[in-house]
């Protein structure tokens, strides 16, 4: 009996308190007294717990989104309060997306300020296309975001949780192709775990039906098309090439020929969690007969049809290459030294450009 009074007293104050602001904005006063009579009343704290809440404003979220996110993690008590604040102070279009760091002893006033402001925790981490997991995880050690073994750990572990639209995975796999490629703000020390959620989330973000779609007509699956789209991403150096590649290797899967890419040749020779070689890094430059005898199923020299998994993580374009390659039937490339590559639709005219460029 006594919870139901305390509920019912609680929404006539909710009532009243929103009833009172609108009055004081329709009367033509200050909209710093309609936010003061809410900050006073839905706007207080929800408690005075002083540690800090990570909490995630995404691309695209709505002020809706980030009220009711807010309430979710009992941020604010008001969901309803937030977008009214929102809209007195004119800052819906300023609330950016990034990596917060609030606190349940926040009143509301100050939360919305946070957010509108910008004041997002840590800096930014930029990590390019055609990265591997291993190159990710050394900056996120070097900028003290978290531990490099840790991360790893749990892009190795296959129970993560990941969303709907990019299952299946195939037994055993890891995370790797599906780290986005990105800018992100994050803090300091902060949970492998929740890193790699963003990271996959993002990707999860960008895959659109179009995609999945174009992926389809192709004959592959949505992690197939990440494994095919990670070495164009390791192949292409000038943009325009990235649909030709994509091409070449479909063809070639189509035909029952071996892809001989190098790219998953250089994945191969890095040990899944061992330092690269310090003269070349995680991506040997010049191959050699010995390198492309690798036993691995990694090695398209020798095995048929893709690698088990992607060996980078490639970026928007590669997959829309993927997803949409150019109309050849073109079977080989060779580069030439301003990156860019020689296509051939014959063995001949392909050693014709190898003896051309001297690749």
């Amino acid at each position: 009996m006594l919870a139901r009074v305390i509920t019912i007293c609680t929404a006539l104050i909710s009532f009243i308190a929103i009833g009172v602001a609108i009055v004081v904005v329709r009367q033509g006063s200050p909209t710093a007294a309609a936010v003061t009579v809410l900050n006073n009343t839905l706007g207080r704290p929800v408690s005075t717990d002083p540690h800090p809440v990570h909490f995630v404003v995404r691309d695209g979220e709505t002020a809706a989104d980030i009220a009711n996110a807010l309430q979710s993690h009992e941020l604010i008590r008001s969901a309803f309060a937030f977008r009214l604040v929102v809209r007195l102070t004119g800052v819906g279009s300023q609330l950016e997306a990034g990596d917060y760091q609030l606190r349940a002893d926040m009143p509301l006033d100050e939360v919305v300020s946070v957010l509108a402001q910008g004041k997002m925790s840590g800096g930014f981490v930029t990590l390019p296309e055609g990265w591997r997991a291993q190159e990710i995880a050394d900056a996120l050690q070097r900028d003290q975001v978290t531990s490099r073994d840790q991360f790893l750990e749990v892009i190795q572990n296959p129970d993560f949780p990941i969303p709907a639209s990019l299952a299946p995975f195939p037994p055993g796999h890891s995370l790797e192709g599906f780290l986005f490629p990105d800018s992100y703000r994050f803090g300091q020390n902060q949970s492998a775990s929740q890193i790699v959620q963003r990271m996959v989330d993002d990707f999860a973000q960008h895959l659109t039906p179009g995609l999945i779609q174009g992926f389809q007509a192709n004959g592959l699956t949505v992690y197939q098309a990440v494994t095919l789209a990670s070495i164009v991403e390791r192949e292409a150096v000038v943009p325009t090439d990235r649909p030709l590649i994509a091409s070449v290797y479909l063809n070639r899967l189509h035909r029952g020929m071996r892809l001989q890419a190098d790219p998953t040749v250089q994945y191969a020779l890095v040990p899944a969690n061992g330092p690269p070689d310090p003269s070349d890094g995680y991506w040997k430059r010049r191959l050699t007969f010995a390198d492309l005898q690798i036993n691995s199923p990694y090695n398209t020299y020798q095995v048929t049809g893709l690698p088990p998994g992607p060996i980078c993580n490639p970026g928007l374009a590669s997959l829309q290459a993927v997803a949409s390659p150019a109309k050849t039937d073109y079977l080989y490339f060779v580069a030439r030294p301003d990156g860019s590559h020689a296509f051939a639709r014959t063995l001949d005219e392909h050693q014709q450009n190898v003896s051309k460029y001297g690749s």
